[in-house]
């Protein structure tokens, strides 16, 4: 099945308890290890579930192996090209059928023998995500990953003034209803796992976070230095711009505006005049605290946008459905 043609559950009429997503890309070494401790895993629970493989354009034998998975709960969908996994988890998420909503990679880093810990943790402390926070980070190329990692994770504690354990985890739970949300807000790359968890924290929704073990990757990482370390880059910018931009460009311009006025007092003590430059410091200030107030007028306009399409859409969903009732019972 093509994932850009991925069929959707209607909200309410949730067919199972858990929905995993696993985002796989080249991964025929360990699908089906990974599958047999997701299904063995959730099979011991109470829950009802249902595993989709969104196979994001792989080369080799994935899809195949996937197909060959002899377990009713595990479907498989299909991008004809590979997109990237916040894509294939976008894909996912839209063709679940769960009331809650699991995340998880295929590279056996994660220990998806505890996704059910993870589900009934969310329940009970009525949480609205939970996070997987890793005990070490185990990736390759450290020396550029970690470093901004944990810049991007202090950047999103200040926009959210919380303590975020770990903003990048790929295991995670969160309820579908609240999910898909935001799920127009997901990109297509690796920061799809920030994302969702700024989005939820930004708004008003609850995260929590249990501590699990994270191993090393199987198989070949799908890292690349440059193009991941933009990422990233960019990745901060839309934290800023979309999340809180008044909490970044706020304190920037006054701290601008501060300096320019003690420059300027300086200069006018010690020679009388002004500097250009005391001048050129407190424009600047000013213009960055006018960049942040419209910046954020555009962010509230945008997310009233985003709320009253959440609600047409809705309504429209709930008059189908009703209309599908009234046709029944006739």
């Amino acid at each position: 099945m093509d994932g850009n043609l991925a069929l959707s559950g209607r909200d309410g009429l949730h067919q199972c308890d858990v929905s995993v997503v696993l985002a796989a890309f080249n991964e025929a070494h360990c699908i089906q290890q990974e599958l047999n401790i997701v299904c063995d895993a959730l099979d011991a629970s109470s829950f009802t579930y249902e595993v989709l493989v969104i196979d994001d354009g792989s080369s080799d034998e994935t899809a195949q192996l996937v197909n060959a998975y002899d377990h009713e709960a595990v479907r498989l969908i299909r991008h004809r090209h590979n997109q990237g996994s916040g894509a294939a988890r976008k894909t996912g998420t839209l063709a679940a059928r769960g009331q809650y909503v699991v995340w998880s990679d295929v590279d056996l880093t994660y220990p998806n023998n505890r996704i059910p810990d993870l589900v009934q943790h969310l329940i009970n402390v009525d949480a609205d995500q939970v996070v997987g926070a890793r005990d070490s980070e185990r990736g390759t190329m450290k020396v550029l990953r970690v470093p901004a990692k944990l810049f991007i994770r202090k950047l999103a504690c200040f926009l959210t003034g919380t303590h975020i354990p770990d903003l990048n985890s790929g295991l995670r739970v969160f309820r579908r209803a609240v999910g898909l949300r935001y799920i127009d807000l997901l990109p297509k790359g690796f920061s799809c796992v920030t994302t969702i968890t700024l989005a939820f924290l930004c708004n008003g929704h609850s995260v929590e976070y249990i501590p699990i073990r994270y191993a090393k990757r199987a198989g070949q990482s799908k890292f690349h230095p440059l193009k991941d370390t933009y990422r990233y880059i960019t990745q901060v910018a839309r934290m800023v711009t979309y999340f809180e931009p008044l909490k970044v460009f706020l304190p920037m311009s006054l701290g601008l505006v501060a300096l320019g006025a003690v420059s300027s007092g300086i200069n006018v003590w010690r020679s009388g005049t002004m500097q250009e430059m005391d001048l050129v410091i407190g424009l600047a200030g000013f213009l960055l605290g006018a960049l942040g107030l419209i910046a954020d007028l555009f962010v509230q306009y945008q997310r009233k946008m985003e709320r009253l399409i959440r609600s047409m859409k809705g309504s429209e969903r709930n008059r189908v459905f009703e209309d599908e009732v009234h046709s029944d019972l006739r």
